[in-house]
C-alpha cells in the first residue's frame, strides 16, 4: 500500500495510455453502480446538471443526457474525447476557451454533452457554472494521492446546494472529505475483482459507491 500511497503520474502518462489504447478503465455499457442509485440522485429532479471528472469516454454521459439531463466532463486526452463522439454517433463543435490557456471544448451539436479538454485542477465553477449532480467512477482512485485534498476542494466548490455526488471507488477514506462539509452516506458494495486484476497482484478487491451531499449551512 505504501507504494500506492506515494504514486505519482503525470498528465503525459495518462494521455499515452490513450494514444497506446491501454484504457482497461473503460467500460462500454452504462455502469451498474450508476444505474443502480440513480433515483437517490436525481431526487425527482429533472434536467440536472452533471459533472463528470476525468470522464474518459464514458457512456453514461450519453445515457443521462438522452434522459434530459446535461452533462459536462473533464478529460485531458483529446483522443479519448473524440472517441467518445465518434462511438456515440454524435456531431459536435470544438472552440478554446478563453477561461483556461490552451483548453479546448467539445460541445454536442444538440448542447447536451461538453467536455473540456484540460487539466482538471485548471476547470473552476467560473469555466461552467456548479453542479446539481456528479457521477465520479473513479477519478477519486485515479488521482495522485497527494492530490486528494486539492480534488475535494475543487469538487465540492463545483456543488450547488442541492447537488449530490456519487462516487464510485476501490479503496475509500471518507475522512477524507469531512473538512468539506459534506454528509457521506455507503450506498452500495459488491465484489469487483476480475481475472484482469490478478495481473495486478491482487486476489479480491470490493467496489464500493458512496453518496455525498451539502450538509445545511
Amino acid at each position: 500500500m505504501s507504494a500506492q500511497a506515494n504514486r505519482v503520474m503525470a498528465l503525459s502518462e495518462w494521455e499515452n495510455r490513450w494514444q497506446e489504447g491501454r484504457t482497461g478503465f473503460h467500460r462500454p455499457q452504462v455502469h451498474n453502480l450508476l444505474e443502480n442509485n440513480l433515483d437517490k440522485v436525481v431526487c425527482g429532479r429533472k434536467e440536472i446538471r452533471f459533472f463528470f471528472p476525468l470522464c474518459g469516454k464514458a457512456v453514461d454521459m450519453k445515457w443521462l443526457a438522452d434522459m434530459g439531463h446535461t452533462v459536462v466532463g473533464v478529460e485531458i486526452s483529446e483522443k479519448g474525447i473524440k472517441q467518445f463522439f465518434a462511438e456515440q454517433n454524435l456531431a459536435y463543435n470544438e472552440e478554446p476557451v478563453s477561461a483556461i490557456p490552451g483548453a479546448k471544448l467539445f460541445k454536442s451539436a444538440n448542447g447536451k454533452i461538453s467536455i473540456y479538454q484540460c487539466d482538471l485542477y485548471k476547470f473552476s465553477s467560473a469555466v461552467a457554472g456548479k453542479f446539481g449532480g456528479i457521477w465520479d467512477r473513479g477519478a477519486l482512485v485515479a488521482i495522485n494521492p497527494c492530490d486528494r485534498q486539492k480534488y475535494a476542494t475543487l469538487l465540492i466548490s463545483l456543488m450547488n446546494n442541492d447537488c449530490r455526488y456519487l462516487v464510485d471507488t476501490m479503496e475509500y477514506n471518507p475522512e477524507l472529505y469531512k473538512g468539506g462539509g459534506c454528509d457521506i452516506e455507503l450506498l452500495q458494495s459488491v465484489d469487483g475483482f476480475e481475472e484482469r486484476h490478478k495481473s495486478w497482484g491482487l486476489d479480491s478487491l470490493t467496489e464500493k459507491v458512496y453518496l455525498l451531499t451539502p450538509k445545511a449551512q
